[in-house]
């Protein structure tokens, strides 16, 4: 008997059903079989049926009669699968439900009735053979293997012991197919141990290679539970062809085709105590960061008070030299440390106390609007001018008001938090709704989890993603107070109408800052609202705000040095949806479609060569009707007739390089087709933010900025934390893109504490990379407290040209000139 070499024969039989006449009743022949079972023994009995009859129309039938309840079932027995195809099974093998004996009774006898009838009206030769199982209770830590087959499904006893509050159930094959599917059901009788009906009770998961399910003793008040295995007929399930040349006409045997060998293994999960432990670690670990940055605060005050006590005592000697605060302030040996007054002067005329309004309040009162500065012709065309100067200094793109460009920036803070709020109440609702699905129907192919290290809690079935995201709220709060503090500091200053507060270093502005915390707090809401139930229908759910921290930093980048012409919250959260839109998009069609990345790439490079040219001209660039144009009159006058070398050396460099890596992206999406888009799209942000990170600093550095001790050690810290990320987040665990089964393939054991697995560990370590590198954005301008901005180059911020640009020609002031006033 096929999966039972050594189970005990109790009864075989051999015989003819005979043909019986229209006339006469229902011919059946019953067998009575009796056993003796002994406490605390638990023992199962299993028949077996085979029959050489290939007639539909004239099944043998069988019907086993016990103490709690009636199998019946029919030879041959069909199977449905895709498309109503029929497969026809001769040899059925079942195990009856068993009847525990209690120490009360004593030794007790079990009595089954088979009862074996057909309407045939011609003889039907058949075999029954009833064994008793010896191995039908499974033992914690010890591998049991078997085999079964659709018509041959095989279940098995458990039962905790008493130290053991929770047990994972491991299931391994050597062969793919045939696809299978592993259940856990509760002791009651009948088993429903069938392709058609082993959903109906229990939980259960389809399985090829590995499966595994975690079974906690509380969910059984018997603290026991059967574990079923079935063979599907059909391989669809679990990713498989369909065998298209079979249809439902004729019969076909499939005994000894769809056979798998099985191992299966009960192993102690992990306590209570463990889950303690793991959220204590989680917690503590990320709350050691507090403790850092009230140290490094301590430090802060400390040397800031020994300074101005220093200050007071020599001023009270008399010894100090007054001068003018942009003499001392500048570098020397620097070449962007020249000051051109004649140049720079006017360009502080809005936003001096001679001229303007005080800076001592950043409050919205009496503040015109931008609208104000922009519409008179001598601001555009002195725009136009400044801006296009061979060399700009911050002074240049910073000449509007402080507490406009504030009030500017602000809303990017009020927008994201607005965002968040219709972003995120819908997306909690809907992970619960999926999670009680689960936990009602006992389906788990709905969820892509690690099931080999998923540590249910409550009603969440992998606490363990859900707790690693706790880094990124934690962290993310903990910048809101170190901007917090930073926007506190600079208002007092403003206040006490400190001079190198108003005329000294890079504009601070906030509102950036303010989003990036709170998008970093997004993050990893609803990364743990989509590790509730990770799928295909919620992955943007972990994605999102990846894409907009991404973007919010690049911007922050910019904004450093381009105060002025950055882009309006509006239009970046608008470029944000666009973007997000997209990758729902290519996730849905984006599989094995051609015209889909064929127009995805073209929308890629047109994107970056038009970022590129905003980029390059520093917003004195327009896109209309008249463009092509002015670039065929750019590319004949500049690159034809005196081509000699790009007028922004260091503008034109980074742009080259940012578009051959997009370019690069695009013709590797074309040619691979990744299946994993929303990846594909994530690793172009990144790329992209570090590209332009990368070459911030190198530019700070050509300018002859200095890299102060914090600053440097951030910056180590974020590459080292990064590629640590990086590698733990290429570990995959699971992938919504392939069936539940096949998914399951890539499932691996915990790796830290025993409770977090490798994507856990992803969680942990992002969180910090991307807390570092927002900490390397702050820290980056503090070294230019005491530099004039007259003095500060507009070269270390330039992002993502179009054209290479030769020394000024005609055809270059009318390309700028006309692409701003058309």
């Amino acid at each position: 008997m096929p999966g039972s070499p050594r189970n005990a024969p109790l009864c075989r039989s051999v015989r003819k059903q005979q043909a019986i006449s229209s006339a006469k009743p229902l011919c059946a022949f019953p067998l009575t079989l009796a056993f003796v079972s002994v406490f605390p023994q638990v023992d199962a009995v299993r028949v077996y049926v085979k029959s050489d009859s290939e007639d539909l129309q004239y099944p043998i039938l069988f019907v086993v009669r016990q103490q709690k309840g009636v199998l019946s079932w029919q030879v041959p027995l069909i199977f449905r699968g895709l498309y109503q195809r029929t497969y026809n099974y001769q040899e059925v093998s079942r195990t009856l439900c068993p009847s525990e004996p209690t120490p009360e009774m004593g030794p007790s006898e079990q009595i089954i009735f088979v009862d074996v009838a057909s309407m045939a009206l011609f003889d039907i030769e058949y075999e029954l053979l009833v064994t008793r199982l010896k191995n039908f209770q499974l033992t914690t830590d010890k591998a049991f293997n078997f085999t079964a087959s659709p018509s041959q499904p095989q279940y098995f006893l458990y039962k905790f012991p008493p130290d053991v509050d929770s047990v994972i159930i491991k299931v391994v094959s050597e062969t793919v197919y045939p696809c299978s599917v592993v259940s856990v059901q509760d002791i009651v009788c009948p088993v429903y141990d069938l392709d058609h009906n082993v959903e109906f009770n229990g939980v259960y998961q389809s399985m090829t290679k590995q499966a595994a399910i975690t079974v906690q003793k509380k969910d059984f008040p018997g603290e026991q539970f059967f574990v079923v295995f079935v063979i599907k007929p059909e391989d669809y399930a679990c990713g498989g062809s369909c065998t298209l040349f079979l249809t439902g006409k004729g019969n076909h045997t499939w005994n000894l085709q769809r056979t798998k060998s099985l191992q299966v293994t009960v192993v102690p999960s992990i306590k209570e105590s463990d889950y303690v432990q793991a959220m204590l670690f989680s917690f503590l670990s990320f709350l050691s960061f507090y403790l850092g940055s009230l140290v490094v605060a301590f430090v802060h005050y400390v040397r800031w008070q020994i300074k101005g006590s220093l200050f007071v005592s020599v001023a009270g000697s008399g010894t100090v030299a007054t001068s003018h605060p942009i003499t001392t302030g500048t570098p020397e040996g620097s070449s962007y440390g020249a000051i051109d007054e004649s140049s720079s002067s006017g360009g502080r005329q809005l936003s001096s106390p001679e001229h303007g309004h005080p800076h001592g309040s950043d409050t919205d009162s009496s503040v015109e609007e931008e609208s104000d500065f922009d519409t008179m012709p001598e601001i555009e065309s002195d725009k136009n001018v400044i801006r296009t100067k061979m060399f700009l200094y911050l002074s240049d793109l910073s000449r509007k008001d402080r507490r406009i460009v504030s009030k500017k920036y602000k809303i990017y803070f009020w927008n994201i938090i607005t965002i968040a709020v219709f972003y995120a109440l819908p997306v909690i609702q809907l992970v619960i709704t999926y999670q009680t699905v689960v936990n009602v129907t006992g389906n788990q192919d709905i969820c892509y989890y690690n099931f080999l290290c998923a540590h249910p809690l409550g009603v969440l079935s992998v606490f363990n993603n859900v707790l690693s995201n706790v880094g990124h709220v934690l962290l993310g709060f903990l910048f809101l107070l170190i901007v917090l503090r930073r926007d506190i500091l600079h208002r007092h200053s403003l206040e006490a109408k400190d001079t190198y507060t108003l005329e000294y270093g890079i504009p601070k502005h906030f509102g950036l800052f303010y989003a990036m915390g709170i998008a970093l707090m997004m993050e990893g809401v609803l990364s743990a609202c989509y590790h509730v139930c990770p799928n295909y229908s919620n992955f943007q759910f972990d994605t999102s705000f990846m894409y907009m921290i991404a973007g919010l930093c690049m911007l922050k980048l910019y904004q450093t040095r381009h105060p002025d012409i950055n882009a309006s919250a509006y239009s970046a959260y608008a470029s944000f949806a666009v973007v997000i839109c997209l990758a729902v998009v290519g996730v849905v069609f984006g599989k094995n479609n051609v015209w889909f990345w064929v127009i995805f790439s073209v929308i890629h490079v047109v994107a970056s060569l038009a970022l590129s040219t905003q980029i390059y001209y520093m917003g004195r660039f327009k896109i209309d009707f008249g463009i092509f144009r002015r670039v065929v009159m750019v590319l004949y006058t500049d690159c034809f007739q005196q081509c000699s070398r790009p007028m922004y050396m260091d503008r034109m460099v980074l742009l080259i390089v940012g578009n051959l890596v997009n370019w690069s992206f695009a013709v590797f999406g074309l040619v691979y087709r990744p299946r994993d888009f929303a990846s594909y799209m994530l690793g172009i942000f990144i790329c992209n933010l570090l590209l332009y990170l990368a070459f911030y600093i190198i530019m700070k550095l050509r300018s002859s900025e200095k890299l102060l001790p914090i600053p440097l050690f951030c910056i180590v810290a974020t590459a080292v934390v990064w590629a640590a990320a990086l590698y733990f987040f290429f570990q995959n665990l699971s992938s919504w893109e392939e069936t539940p089964a096949e998914s399951r393939e890539k499932n691996r054991p915990c790796i830290l504490l025993g409770f977090f697995d490798d994507h856990d560990v992803w969680h942990f370590l992002s969180a910090a990379a991307l807390f570092f590198s927002f900490l390397v954005s702050v820290s980056l301008t503090p070294s230019l407290a005491h530099s004039p901005s007259t003095s500060l180059s507009c070269s270390c911020s330039s992002s993502l040209s179009l054209f290479p640009h030769c020394s000024p020609s005609p055809s270059f002031f009318y390309f700028n000139l006309a692409g701003a006033h058309m």
